[in-house]
């Protein structure tokens, strides 16, 4: 059996594939890398099949994300499991230094590390989560995702107590993994960059990008399921409340960032419906939100980063116009 197994799913975008599967070989000395074709209709087949030492599963009616974690779950055989999609990488050594930590925690099945960001151009960003809470996480994962799928590594043996993904929650179905690993064990962390996380956009072809979309199926899951699993339906009805609030805030954030960074771009639609739902889901806390988000030096740096020239000059005066109104 392998120490551990890095499961890359992919769809329709061949080119990537030989830089991650390198990736995960030098992330581990002893792992297996199962690679994921979920119905590409590229030459996605013949890369695979050139690529040596990897397990190459073709799926013939696309799963989606999650069902197709689900298909290399199966078809792996590592007493550790970590994720990779096709447009990321591991560091090297990484997985090795994260399963040494995590022996050394028996009562641990997860350990989770940072991640350094990386934009479509290549140009990266500091990483992140900038601390990593570890133990009991449960309700700091009730309310944000911290965890970036890449730079988790799991133990196989979880999977008994908790199930698989729900692959009908593709965006969010790692999230879910986690929560529910969170409810039963401990998790560990290290603060040190394990892995480069491309970003992908609104028009990404790889699984749910839209943050709108995501959000608004993380708060159905949130009510539906997290709030009913085991130790949180038996909790004091103060750490739900609390544990809602901080979801809604938190969510609330991002559609606000989602919302202006929108505008900068000049993607009126979109911006449009970030704030209409940041309004619906958390409309107590949107006026808190506005404050920090209309502060000079939050725009300032955020349209400095959208556009620039004229655009951004007009762009920036219209929004020390609306500033000034609320003031």
């Amino acid at each position: 059996m392998p120490k551990a197994s890095i499961i890359i799913t992919t769809h329709n975008r061949p080119h990537l594939l030989p830089r991650a599967v390198n990736s995960a070989r030098a992330s581990a000395g002893e792992v297996e890398i199962v690679v994921v074709d979920d119905a590409s209709s590229d030459e996605t087949a013949e890369i695979c099949q050139a690529i040596s030492g990897i397990t190459y599963v073709r799926v013939d009616r696309n799963q989606g994300v999650a069902g197709a974690r689900n298909i290399g779950l199966v078809a792996s055989h590592g007493e550790y499991i970590s994720f990779l999609d096709d447009d990321d990488q591991r560091l090297p050594n990484s997985v090795d230094k994260q399963i040494e930590t995590l022996e050394k925690n028996p009562t641990a099945a997860l350990i989770y590390g940072q991640a350094i960001p990386e934009d479509p151009s290549g140009t990266q960003y500091p990483a992140y989560p900038v601390n990593c809470p570890q133990g009991d996480i449960l309700w700091e994962l009730l309310i944000r995702n911290f965890i970036p799928c890449g730079s988790a590594v799991f133990r196989r043996a979880c999977l008994s107590r908790v199930g698989l993904l729900d692959d009908g929650i593709s965006g969010i179905d790692d999230w879910d993994l986690w929560i529910r690993i969170a409810e039963i064990f401990s998790i560990v962390a290290i603060e040190t960059p394990v892995m480069i996380w491309r970003q992908p956009t609104r028009t990404s072809a790889q699984g749910s990008s839209c943050t709108v979309d995501l959000i608004e199926q993380s708060r159905r899951r949130l009510r539906e399921h997290w709030l009913k699993l085991p130790r949180v339906a038996s909790a004091p009805c103060h750490r739900k409340r609390e544990a809602w609030r901080g979801f809604s805030n938190n969510v609330s954030e991002h559609l606000v960032w989602e919302a202006f960074s929108a505008l900068g771009k000049f993607e009126l639609g979109y911006a449009a419906r970030s704030a209409l739902t940041a309004l619906r889901l958390h409309p107590t806390a949107l006026p808190g939100v506005l404050r920090r988000w209309t502060s000079a030096s939050t725009l300032d740096t955020l349209l400095a980063s959208t556009r620039g020239g004229d655009e951004l000059a007009s762009a920036r005066a219209h929004f020390k116009r609306i500033r000034s109104s609320r003031t």
